[in-house]
């Protein structure tokens, strides 16, 4: 019996956090950051707002499991990219491209994604920058693991090509969830749209990758 009420006990705080999580969800998608407060969490979720404290520790412990339930990169860990080796024979090439696209649809599809990158730009939080350090900690390490050695010191160089990729297609996603869908004459929404944009991360990678790696070191003074 008290097995059997372990487990239900057990099976109940699961439910409960649950809960906790989509409430966050929830508000965050209809109402903003802004509106994420004890008292609205624990309504929305229907249950007492003192589980808050002993399930997470408080909201600071609440909001930080709900970004890392959500967040893309925050799912990479190293020990996933540790299994990865065998396949980095190529520098990474295949392993980025298919990182890029993969994050390119995540985000357009996850609208509490969206409002998370919002909420980064629009407000200081430990919460919040213990995830910006975690991203850059596993990119650290894709760039150490991958590619180092095969650009050198031009390695920067192609660390600035992946940043304005990824903040690009960050960009896209939430321009065209929020005020329109044409961006350059391309529909990001529609499903031609978005193939063409697929196209041109590959296209932009195959290019890194021919010709950056044979490229002459870059410097300030070239």
């Amino acid at each position: 019996m008290e097995r059997k009420s372990a487990a239900g006990s057990i099976r109940n705080k699961e439910r409960s956090k649950k809960k906790f999580l989509d409430a966050v969800g929830k508000i965050l998608k209809t109402k903003g950051y802004a509106a994420l407060k004890v008292n609205h969490i624990a309504k929305v979720a229907g249950v007492d707002k003192k589980m808050i404290y002993t399930y997470f520790g408080g909201m600071d412990g609440l909001i930080d499991e709900y970004i890392r339930s959500q967040d893309y990169w925050s799912g990479v860990t190293v020990e996933k990219l540790e299994e990865m080796k065998p396949k980095t024979d190529d520098g990474g090439r295949s392993f980025i491209e298919q990182m890029l696209l993969s994050q390119f649809d995540y985000v357009y599809h996850n609208k509490e994604a969206q409002k998370l990158l919002l909420w980064r730009l629009s407000e200081p939080r430990k919460s919040l920058k213990k995830l910006t350090d975690t991203q850059e900690e596993n990119g650290e390490y894709i760039f150490n693991l991958m590619m180092d050695s095969r650009f050198g010191e031009n390695t920067d160089v192609l660390r600035s090509i992946m940043a304005i990729m990824v903040s690009g297609l960050y960009y896209l996603n939430m321009y065209s969830s929020l005020n329109g869908s044409i961006f350059c004459g391309i529909d990001i929404n529609a499903p031609e749209g978005r193939d063409k944009i697929r196209k041109a991360i590959s296209f932009l990678i195959d290019q890194t990758y021919e010709n950056l790696g044979n490229a002459k070191i870059i410097t300030k003074d070239d």
